[in-house]
């Protein structure tokens, strides 16, 4: 099979596009035929050696995947032959670990691309246990825009932020994969949304998904913004995918007793914070990662209705990883990036 696999870790051109064995599915997985697979973030910086520098190379990256069923090893009843399905980023390895909820926080948690081959391949195994029926009604290249994004953002928005109708939210950096999905989670629970953006184009993503006021934080203090479109009372809910120096701004927007959910580190790692008015005003910090698995099926009916819109940006052939790589490393995408390993 081909593959885009990791030589060496740097920049974008140390993927190469490689022949591979296909691998075998053993007792209770299946071979799943990549039809398409999404660039993440993380993607970007496990290619760079900034995650975990002792992966054995040459590695296949890609958290997320959509395919359909090639091979069915030993005792899986559940699927069949051509059957479309999705692939969770990631799931324990520990057979007594399975039930672990949420399953992040599993010790044995593993990630599709960090710790096992990824999705970058035409061809990939996975447990039939972490694989759901794709029931989006989309088209391959769509659906593949859903997992690693939709998951963060239920856990986020509905289970860690508790929103609920009538909330104001906040959602930091609205036009990348994170929070597009949030701002459309945010709004299926019935909550009004500000996202914030840092240019024309972005802001038009962020407005096409739902968001009922855009900051774009080039010429608009967040803040201030904030301020007028709350009346002074601040946000419930504030949703962060960014991290670093900003984040500080992110839990000054949240009124007393609100909610500031961190759920990524685009941004960086490390921010200082007033302490002594996060006592004062009682507000509250939580961080999180992915949603469950029940999570992601309980919330495709919305997809297939509608309600919940993947975005998608560039789609290219696998052989072009490189290129996909380039995009998002000067940021010059807004919404997925999308590789085929099966188009030429």
């Amino acid at each position: 099979m081909k593959a885009a696999v990791v030589t060496r870790f740097g920049g974008p051109e140390v993927i190469e596009l490689v022949e591979l064995p296909t691998p075998q599915p053993g007792p209770g997985q299946v071979l799943i035929k990549v039809l398409a697979a999404r660039v993440n973030r993380l993607d970007h910086h496990i290619r760079q050696g900034d995650v975990a520098s002792g992966i054995p190379l040459p590695h296949i990256l890609g958290m997320d995947a959509v395919g359909e069923i090639a091979e069915l090893g030993a005792g899986v009843p559940r699927l069949a032959l051509g059957d479309r399905v999705i692939a969770m980023p990631g799931y324990p390895s520990s057979p007594d670990e399975q039930d672990v909820r949420p399953v992040t926080r599993a010790s044995s948690y593993t990630l599709l691309g960090l710790h096992r081959p990824g999705t970058y391949a035409q061809y990939m195994v996975a447990p039939e246990k972490w694989v759901i029926a794709d029931t989006s009604g989309l088209p391959p290249e769509q659906a593949v825009a859903l997992p690693t994004p939709l998951l963060t953002a239920i856990r986020a928005v509905e289970t860690v932020g508790e929103v609920k109708a009538g909330d104001r939210v906040l959602v930091h950096a609205g036009a990348s994969g994170t929070g597009c999905m949030a701002i459309q989670v945010a709004k299926v629970l019935g909550a009004r949304v500000a996202a914030t953006v840092r240019c024309a184009a972005a802001a038009r993503v962020a407005a096409q998904v739902g968001a009922d006021r855009v900051i774009d934080t080039s010429d608009e203090d967040v803040i201030d913004a904030i301020r007028r479109w709350t009346r002074g009372r601040g946000v419930d809910v504030a949703i962060d995918c960014l991290g670093g120096p900003d984040f500080a701004r992110m839990v000054e927007a949240v009124r007393p007793l609100g909610i500031v959910v961190l759920d990524g580190l685009m941004a960086g790692a490390t921010a200082t914070l007033d302490l002594k008015r996060i006592i004062n005003e009682q507000k509250q910090i939580r961080g999180t990662l992915m949603a469950d698995i029940e999570d992601l099926k309980a919330w495709m009916p919305r997809v297939r209705s509608g309600r919940i819109k993947p975005v998608v940006d560039t789609v290219l052939p696998l052989s072009e990883a490189a290129q996909a790589h380039a995009l998002m490393a000067e940021n010059r995408t807004k919404g997925g990036v999308v590789l085929l390993p099966w188009s030429h």
